[in-house]
């Protein structure tokens, strides 16, 4: 038996600020994308290129990432906008750029800011999502997610989501990189950073930071081998004129 979503209270000022747009009005504007609004084929060409934006974030100008299957029932109109969601954030591209190289607590904070449109409220929240993430699976906590009342009231059938609420000192969601610091780390990506605190290690002995000696070496090395042979080079040269 799937374990209930345990309680948790609101601990932070982010439902306490208003929604972005005027969408909450049923008012037009340029950055909410309803279907109802969509009365051409270049309009439902931007309501679904603003889906993979939110669902896809960074990813979403690579073509490969496009799910053409979901699009033509979409552009058939057998599939409404929550439909296209619940498909684009299933798909097996989606699983594999942002499901796979992350764990359950930042895939909670992911999935609430790209279909719910805001961040999770606090630690507790994210512990709550998880464990639904550990014990329903990730295509069942996704439509539970997306049959929330809270998707409903803010979205419901037929709107794109779109960030809704943002502090201002909070980032925008489009900022969210697919992966966190502990896949980086894994993976070694941004090495270079690395180096860079060797050497700042080297000049102030007071920053804390341990050196790596045996990088440090071999960039001295490569080094005073390329001044040496440039000092050969330009003896040759000089030799030759004589």
């Amino acid at each position: 038996m799937a374990i209930p979503l345990l309680e948790y209270k609101p601990t932070t000022q982010n439902q306490r600020v208003s929604s972005f747009g005027i969408a909450d009005n049923n008012e037009d504007s340029p950055y909410i994308y309803r279907i109802e609004n969509a009365n051409s084929p270049s309009e439902i060409e931007q309501l679904i290129w603003a889906a993979y934006r939110q669902i896809f974030n960074e990813q979403e100008i690579l073509k490969f990432n496009r799910q053409i299957g979901l699009e033509t029932q979409f552009k058939n109109r057998s599939m409404t906008v929550k439909d296209l969601i619940r498909g684009l954030v299933k798909s097996e591209r989606f699983y594999q750029l942002v499901v796979t190289p992350n764990n359950n607590y930042r895939l909670v904070e992911i999935c609430l800011r790209r279909i719910l449109g805001r961040s999770p409220y606090n630690e507790q929240e994210k512990i709550a999502w998880s464990i639904q993430i550990a014990t329903l699976g990730w295509s069942k906590f996704v439509d539970v997610l997306i049959d929330s009342q809270e998707y409903n009231q803010a979205f419901g059938d037929y709107t794109v989501p779109y960030q809704r609420k943002r502090m201002t000192t909070d980032r925008p969601v489009s900022f969210t990189t697919r992966y966190g610091a502990d896949y980086r780390d894994r993976a070694g990506i941004v090495q270079k950073n690395r180096y860079i605190t060797s050497w700042r290690g080297l000049f102030s002995p007071n920053s804390g930071q341990n050196v790596d000696w045996g990088a440090l070496s071999a960039v001295l090395l490569v080094i005073t081998a390329g001044i040496t042979f440039l000092l050969i080079l330009n003896w040759l040269g000089m030799n030759s004129i004589y």
